[in-house]
């Protein structure tokens, strides 16, 4: 018994021989700690204490500074009031089936190597149109040394007066923005558009114009018009169908909005980048908040941006109230303007817009137009990029120069005396009211 008493005393005792060298470790451990960490906060110079940057959060007597919002809005401002040099458009073109040819027109007819285009047709379209428009933008020499044509793989389903072409605007917008940073104005045209006038006109006359300004024929919706355009309830089935479909009007109404005012205009617009960087991201809420409220909206796409601008501060005194386009409505107008033929070519050349819809497709005026006001004799418009020899009908255009260097013609003088008008003091009176 006092065998087994013994060896298991020597058994214990053994066990505890970590204690020591653990307690000396741990002395050692704490003794290097405070030191390091004394040296952390204690120059070795004198034992002065070092320098920290610190930022009070009392520095200035103006507390808008610390709002993420106002650093996005002077960010903003500065990039769209310091830009210099010729400008640069953003186009989309957008069609339906059967439209693939008339919108390789247009993208010709409004071509210059400075701008960025996007082609979108919609899911109506066969695979089959699509893949032969991807097909006709891939074939072109220019478009593929230039690199700045391209043609929305993704189709999206669009309902005519409802969300959908929002939806489908904003997105190729967005991918207008991710792709190039290099454009200063967005402008939506259809495959049912055409120009009155060169690039070369346009770019010339944009020179000399504040990258801050946007064309967008707006006006408030008052009176009857409101009950009859604000209060019913839509809903779009091309939100969720695969199939195109008539828009759905619900027997419930709702009341009118408190918080924005209303506005509507034409669904052809021409806005600056920033004002769109503003619809992307809406740092404030307010595009987001618009855009669900005009997804129930009939005619959402003669309303959204207009009203986004309108009950912006910063953006509403930016806003013209014209969409550069000639447009021909029946009396009383009727829910599709008139398409354009050649008895209306001297009222288009008058109106001295840069754009005008609808035509038919290969009506004869657009062959009028293409000789008499674009000079348009091959693929694209000539102007001051196109330094190649016309003789023997050969196109000047296949050989490219320098594409800030303008050409313009009577096109830029009339469109001068457009903007005169639209720049005055009396028009201007009339923004957003």
């Amino acid at each position: 018994m006092r065998k087994y008493v013994n060896h298991h005393s020597a058994r214990v005792i053994g066990d505890r021989n970590w204690v020591i060298p653990f307690i000396t470790s741990f002395i050692i451990f704490i003794t290097l700690y405070f030191s390091a960490i004394s040296g952390l906060f204690t120059s070795p110079h004198d034992g002065e204490n070092l320098s920290f940057d610190i930022i009070p959060f009392a520095k200035s007597d103006d507390t808008s500074e610390y709002y993420v919002e106002s650093d996005l809005k002077t960010s903003l401002d500065t990039n769209g009031s310091s830009k210099i040099g010729a400008p640069r458009f953003a186009y989309l073109i957008s069609g339906t089936r059967g439209d693939s040819h008339r919108m390789m027109r247009t993208l010709s007819a409004v071509y210059h190597p400075r701008n960025q285009y996007i082609l979108h047709l919609d899911l109506e379209a066969p695979p089959r149109e699509r893949l032969e428009l991807a097909s006709l933008v891939r074939a072109d020499l220019t478009f593929r040394e230039v690199e700045n044509v391209r043609v929305m793989s993704q189709s999206n389903l669009v309902t005519y007066k409802g969300p959908t072409m929002i939806a489908c605007t904003l997105q190729a917008i967005s991918i207008l923005l991710k792709e190039s940073s290099e454009w200063d104005w967005f402008i939506n045209l259809s495959a049912s558009d055409y120009p009155l006038m060169t690039q070369d006109d346009l770019l010339h006359a944009f020179s000399n114009l504040s990258r801050n300004i946007n064309f967008i024929e707006h006006m408030q919706i008052t009176g009857w018009k409101l009950n009859q355009r604000a209060k019913p309830i839509i809903i779009d089935p091309g939100l969720y169908l695969s199939k195109k479909s008539d828009l759905a009007l619900t027997t419930q109404r709702r009341s009118l909005p408190t918080s924005f005012k209303l506005f509507t205009g034409s669904a052809w617009v021409m806005l600056t980048r920033s004002f769109l960087e503003y619809c992307i991201w809406g740092w404030d809420n307010l595009p987001r908040t618009i855009l669900m409220y005009y997804t129930n909206f009939v005619s959402s796409p003669e309303g959204y941006f207009h009203t986004v601008i309108c009950n912006n501060e910063e953006y509403h005194h930016t806003a013209i109230s014209h969409d550069l386009h000639y447009i021909a409505w029946d009396r009383p107008p009727k829910q599709h303007p008139v398409s354009l033929s050649m008895k209306d070519f001297d009222k288009m050349v008058k109106s001295n817009a840069p754009f005008a819809r609808k035509f038919a497709k290969d009506d004869p005026v657009l062959d009028k137009i293409d000789k008499e006001l674009l000079g348009r004799t091959s693929r694209f418009a000539p102007g001051g990029w196109c330094i190649g020899s016309a003789e023997g009908g050969a196109d000047p255009c296949s050989v490219r120069g320098n594409d800030s260097v303008f050409k313009p013609g009577p096109g830029s003088d009339r469109f001068q005396e457009l903007l005169h008008t639209l720049l005055s003091e009396d028009f201007r009176r009339k923004q957003c009211t």
